[in-house]
This record gives C-alpha cells, sequence and structure tokens, in this order.
C-alpha cells in the first residue's frame, strides 16, 4: 500500500488558502508577508519531491499550478512524475501537455484504488477541499505541516469540522526556526 502524504503550509489557526500570492483571497500571500525567509524552514520541500513518486491534486490547484510549476526551476522532479487530479468536472482536454503523465480521478474511491496501487508515496499539495475530504475518509497517513506564525482567522482550512470519530497522530519530527515556522510531521495511527 501507497503512503498518502498531505503536504501544507498552514497557519496556527488552520487556514491554508493563498499562502503564495493566489488571487481571490484577502490575505493571499501570507508565507512571504513580515516573515523572514529562512532555507531551513523549505528543506521539508526538497525532500518531498525527492522522496515521492506521484503528485495528487485537487481540480482548482491542479488548475493554478498547471500553467506554473512545469517550467519552475524549483520542482523540477514534480516535472516528470505522474500527477493524479481528482475532480468530477475535469476534462482530457483542460489537461496541459508539458506536465508529464496526468490522470483524472473521479472520486474518493480511485484514490483508495490508486493508494493499494505499487509504488512510493503520493504526495498531495495545496488542495484545501481535497484534503479535507481524504482526511475524513480516513485516507491520509501522514502530514508534513509548516505551521507560520499568523492568525488569518477566515480562509479554505486543512482540516474540516465534520463531527467523526478521532484520529491519532504520532509525532515523527518537528523543528522550529528562527522566523517562528515550525516544522510538524505527522503519522496517522489506526
Amino acid at each position: 500500500m501507497r503512503t498518502l502524504i498531505s503536504s501544507a503550509f498552514v497557519s496556527l489557526d488552520g487556514v491554508m488558502e493563498g499562502p503564495g500570492g493566489e488571487p481571490g483571497y484577502r490575505n493571499t500571500g501570507w508565507t512571504f508577508k513580515d516573515i523572514a525567509f529562512d532555507p531551513a524552514a523549505y528543506e521539508i520541500k526538497g525532500r518531498e519531491q525527492d522522496e515521492a513518486s506521484a503528485v495528487l491534486l485537487g481540480r482548482a490547484s491542479y488548475e493554478a499550478f498547471s500553467p506554473v510549476w512545469p517550467d519552475m526551476a524549483d520542482f523540477p522532479r514534480y516535472k516528470v512524475l505522474p500527477k493524479y487530479v481528482v475532480s468530477n468536472t475535469l476534462r482530457e482536454e483542460d489537461l496541459v501537455s508539458n506536465w508529464g503523465e496526468i490522470t483524472i480521478l473521479r472520486s474518493l474511491e480511485d484514490v483508495a484504488a490508486l493508494k493499494e496501487t505499487e509504488g512510493g508515496p503520493i504526495i498531495v499539495h495545496g488542495s484545501a477541499g481535497l484534503n479535507r475530504n481524504l482526511s475524513d475518509a480516513g485516507l491520509i497517513d501522514r502530514y508534513h505541516l509548516l505551521v507560520f506564525p499568523v492568525l488569518l482567522g477566515a480562509g479554505k482550512r486543512l482540516f474540516s469540522g465534520t463531527d467523526k470519530d478521532k484520529q491519532n497522530l504520532a509525532l515523527v519530527e518537528s523543528e522550529s526556526y528562527g522566523n517562528g515556522i515550525q516544522k510538524l510531521v505527522y503519522d496517522v495511527t489506526r
């Protein structure tokens, strides 16, 4: 069984919307505003590229990343990894042609089936709605969180407010940085 890893920039109050400057959110770009850059805090991002065998995205994140990531020098390995997009509305003709193999999955059942295939870890970037649904369905195995020292109030959250059974987490790695960012890596315990 493949490991499904949720990787997120998240505010202390759980918001993950618009960290890099995506339009449409009033606090967009919050990971860069008033927080000093510390390259050590982002070491986990390089490690994720090296360890991942596939990328999983929701439709909105796919539509935000696909015009930019294929040509970014910061993400060269992601260009060649298989990508899976969970969407009921995306069509094959909507997919970009310069970002390697891309497969549309139509349901969480399709994601569960993907996890049963042979291969290494699958990494989820962005995709707030997908992350909440995957978590609620018990499909996420690990969280890679960079928690930023900001309170954003409104915005899309990493975790849903669904009334569900408790999920226990085991802290497997943590580090604090001088700029206030904390790296927290949790395994979901079952």
